[in-house]
């Protein structure tokens, strides 16, 4: 009996410890959970990141920046898929409608009103209002890019804006002054002129062109700050006298070298990476900020400036262009919460900076792109036009797509065409293109 009752009392004291443990075990898990958000079984949680970004250069330098982000804490593990530009976005509509999409996804900027307007992508309002000051970060013209109905759906990630480049070689060789830029498109041109170097009927080198590097859609906007549409008033203004007026400067400085030059010019070069300015085929050009990248890279030392693109004439302003890319969640995305952890990391200063200096790109965050501009990673021209480049972000807009009218320059584009070969006049054409886009508007509404 004695021995029965031992082992009882043996058995209880076992079970009792082995509880205690169970709970002490159960207690430390529980805290873990609590402090580092990981899943109910103890792992991260893991968030799927879709880029186009998988060039040799791009890959690395986004993959750096989810590894630092990754190491940063023990909640969240960022996994990285690259998908071409172009599939990436239909994948990405083909994943929400299956209900499985990406937790975070690069898209275009342009577009974010649309996705919130057909509901693919996720409102960041409740997150903003915990986090108040993030929206605080980026240029204005970007954030606001971002908006849909007064609320916001992405986070702007990178941008560009277009700037002139000129050689200050060929400028003293045409007796001009090679640190005096042309300020107006009456200066433009006549530089240009002066830059041209002919031989016979062919031209060995041409001052400048107004449809490479950027196209007619930008001299409207630069002619008054518009363009195609009136965000203000909601509104389609392409053929506005201004643009006919732009359009018809354009068809006119297109006519001077004719349509055969050009095109055998551009044939010549095509998306070659030695192209005609950096060739010395071309005095002055008009292009994105990271252009410099070539300059560098294959330019063999070219003694260039950079400056606003030239005002359509004094006092009309040097509005430029831009694009660019956010950063959003997609709607049904499974950790939406757990995406904007990251988010908000990748639109900070220290990944924004670190992305701008490897890549040479103008980046959305204020205070990343400002540092960026002075950066020991850059040479002293690369500084001046990274400097330039964020200067002209205060005159550089963005066209976003109105919601009434997703496709319009689809509908606008032939009609430069025919305009440019001499089929209409210029106000003929933008006539025509604000007539199909007004009936699309109304067909949309």
């Amino acid at each position: 009996m004695k021995t029965v009752r031992k082992t009882l009392v043996s058995l209880l004291i076992l079970a009792i410890s082995f509880s205690l443990i169970l709970a002490g075990c159960s207690s430390k898990e529980s805290g873990a959970t609590k402090s580092s958000g990981k899943s109910k079984d103890g792992e991260k949680v893991v968030i799927d990141f879709w880029t186009f970004w998988g060039s040799e250069i791009r890959r690395p330098i986004i993959e750096k920046i989810i590894d630092d982000f990754n190491k940063s804490q023990d909640r969240i593990e960022v996994k990285h898929t690259y998908l071409p530009f172009g599939d990436i976005w239909t994948k990405n509509l083909a994943s929400i409608a299956a209900g499985n999409p990406a937790d975070l996804i690069i898209n275009d900027i342009n577009a974010v009103g649309t996705r919130a307007e057909n509901n693919q992508i996720t409102n960041l309002e409740k997150y903003l209002k915990k986090d108040p000051e993030v929206k605080d970060r980026f240029f204005p013209e970007l954030y606001n890019a971002t908006q849909y109905n007064g609320e916001t759906y992405a986070l702007p990630f990178n941008t560009d804006t277009r700037l002139l480049f000129w050689n200050k070689d060929m400028f003293k060789a045409a007796g001009l002054d090679p640190n005096t830029p042309p300020k107006t498109w009456a200066e433009l041109e006549e530089m240009g002129k002066k830059l041209d170097v002919k031989k016979g009927d062919k031209f060995e080198r041409i001052g400048y062109l107004p449809n490479y590097g950027i196209e007619s859609d930008v001299w409207m906007m630069n002619a008054d700050g518009k363009g195609y549409w009136d965000f203000d008033a909601n509104k389609p203004v392409i053929n506005d006298e201004t643009n006919v007026k732009a359009l018809t400067w354009v068809k006119n400085y297109f006519d001077y070298y004719g349509d055969k030059t050009i095109n055998n010019f551009k044939a010549e070069f095509g998306e070659q990476t030695a192209d005609p300015f950096v060739a010395g085929k071309l005095a002055m050009t008009t292009d994105n900020a990271n252009f410099f990248t070539k300059i560098r890279d294959y330019g063999e030392g070219i003694n260039f400036g950079v400056a606003p693109l030239p005002e359509m004439e004094p006092g009309t302003g040097n509005t430029s262009w831009g694009g660019g890319f956010v950063a959003e969640i997609p709607k049904g995305a499974k950790h939406p919460d757990e995406a904007w952890e990251f988010l908000k990391y990748l639109t900070d200063v220290q990944a924004q900076e670190f992305w701008a200096v490897k890549n040479f790109d103008i980046v959305a965050n204020k205070d990343a792109a400002e540092k960026a501009s002075s950066s020991a990673d850059f040479t002293e021209d690369g500084k001046l036009v990274y400097s330039a480049a964020n200067e002209n972000m205060k005159q550089t807009l963005l066209t976003p797509t109105p919601i009434e009218a997703p496709d319009f320059i689809n509908l606008i584009k032939p009609e430069l065409e025919l305009v440019l070969l001499g089929k209409k006049s210029p106000k003929e054409g933008l006539d025509a293109a604000q007539k199909a886009v007004e009936e699309l508007v109304k067909s949309n509404k």
